[in-house]
């Protein structure tokens, strides 16, 4: 709503945006990197899911159209800025403990503590990439903020990375700068949080976990590579709880899930990089939001038409209202992701099933009715006259959403088999799987090639065993 207002306001048009009490924080936050500090907002008390139609008529009357009026006759929208520190500015001095305790007082943590970034540890991470500590990755949203080469160094030295990850941290801010990412709703209703997945061989060189405990921390690269991402985010993009970050209830960062390349290249399976264009052996990395996930213990059987009931089942129930985005609100953009075990993947290839076959089979099996399906974004997810009929008549989703006007009929919750996301890691041994569900084009699966500075094998140090 704040970027059409702010658009209508560029082309000297008055506006007023109508925000929810528990967003106005968020609105004038957000309006600052919009260019407008002061852009019209217009309370609305309490949250209109809660209310009756009455009791909303009463609030807009009393409360909200003042307000309107008042915005849309007032025109000072410059502002007051607040200044911040040049780029490569020297914001604290002292020892470990009060450099920690003035960064957290700035907002610039995330509530452990981090290393402090001084200008002889930002230079190690610089000598690890080609790229100038000036060049501009994107722009930020939604603080509008130049993510530049210096800024992931100074990061990545917060997070506790090492030098040498930060090929990888260049390239996961190229991902987040790029539009079809999304990064600008890092901060939306439902807390997801990002995943960044890893292919190649830097999986090896740095000595990233791709075995037993994926997705638990412990191992420095794996888990301190997701806390970068979360810092960038805050420190650069801008996103702070209480303001421009309106999660619910939020999830932590998560570890880097480096895929089992391995496994992949014994059953002849692409990894998650060549899904998404790039080639085997390249160094690929894939970000993505999920709102949740969960595991799916002892998925059994000796057959694929044994084991992928389970893995269907579970993929159905865990992305439950995001159904949303498979209409013509998200123009299916959802993309769940499956990650099943090594042993899982041998079982399925050793049956001469291809990762697209196995994907194909879920397609026709991840479904529900279709009464179901319009109850959940009608009533449930409040999308009002919405309905699959009107969407498909309209050209706006796939024919198959619509093959007989029964209500039974189970529609499918993506467009397509390759919508359904499959990785390969985790404990060889077990026979276990965990289904995330996906934020579609709100964080939307965008995959990096990384770039390595010269002499890259002749630098990197040999991989700390880590976590045993």
């Amino acid at each position: 709503m704040l970027r059409a207002s702010a658009a209508c306001e560029r082309a000297g048009f008055p506006t007023s945006s109508l925000t929810c009490e528990g967003f106005f924080k968020q609105g004038k936050a957000t309006s600052i990197g919009l260019g407008f500090p002061n852009i019209g907002l217009a309370l609305v008390p309490g949250h209109i899911g809660t209310k009756s139609a009455e009791q909303i008529r009463q609030d807009i009357l009393q409360t909200t159209l003042d307000e309107v009026i008042k915005n849309l006759t007032t025109f000072d929208l410059a502002g007051v800025s607040t200044p911040e520190p040049a780029a490569k500015a020297i914001v604290a001095r002292g020892d470990f403990f009060a450099v920690n305790d003035a960064f957290y007082a700035s907002g610039y943590t995330d509530g452990l503590p981090i290393v402090p970034p001084t200008k002889s540890l930002i230079e190690a991470f610089l000598s690890f990439t080609d790229h100038d500590p000036d060049e501009v990755l994107g722009v930020m949203l939604p603080d509008k903020r130049a993510a530049t080469v210096w800024s992931v160094a100074v990061n990545g030295v917060m997070a506790g990375c090492q030098p040498q990850y930060m090929p990888i941290l260049v390239a996961i801010v190229q991902a987040m700068a790029d539009p079809s990412y999304g990064v600008e709703h890092s901060g939306n209703t439902p807390g997801a949080d990002t995943l960044i997945i890893l292919n190649g061989p830097i999986i090896k060189e740095l000595g990233f976990n791709d075995q037993q405990g994926a997705l638990r921390d412990g191992f420095m690269p794996n888990t301190s590579i997701g806390r970068f991402f979360r810092l960038y985010l805050r420190n650069v993009a801008g996103f702070h709880l209480h303001k421009t970050d309106k999660a619910t209830f939020g999830n932590t960062w998560r570890v880097v899930l480096a895929e089992n390349e391995e496994v992949l290249r014994d059953i002849d399976w692409p990894t998650i990089g060549m899904d998404m264009g790039f080639e085997r052996g390249d160094n690929v990395l894939t970000i993505a939001r999920y709102s949740g996930g969960g595991s799916l213990s002892s998925v059994s059987g000796s057959t694929p038409e044994e084991l992928l009931p389970y893995l269907a089942d579970s993929i159905e129930r865990f992305n439950n209202w995001q159904i949303t985005f498979t209409t013509s609100h998200g123009n299916g953009t959802l993309r769940p992701l499956a990650i099943i075990t090594p042993i899982l993947a041998r079982a399925l290839a050793k049956a001469g099933w291809s990762k697209y076959r196995v994907q194909a089979w879920l397609f026709e099996h991840v479904r529900r009715p279709a009464w179901e399906f319009e109850r959940q974004l009608k009533e449930w997810n409040i999308r009002g006259t919405w309905d699959l009929t009107r969407d498909v008549k309209e050209g706006k989703i796939p024919a198959l959403f619509l093959e007989s006007e029964d209500p039974n009929r189970l529609v499918p919750i993506v467009w397509r088999p390759s919508d359904l996301m499959i990785a390969v890691g985790g404990d060889p041994l077990r026979n276990n799987a965990y289904v995330f569900a996906n934020n579609a084009f709100l964080g939307f699966p965008t995959a990096k090639k990384i770039d390595l500075p010269k002499n890259w094998h002749e630098r990197i140090k040999p991989p700390s065993q880590g976590a045993t």
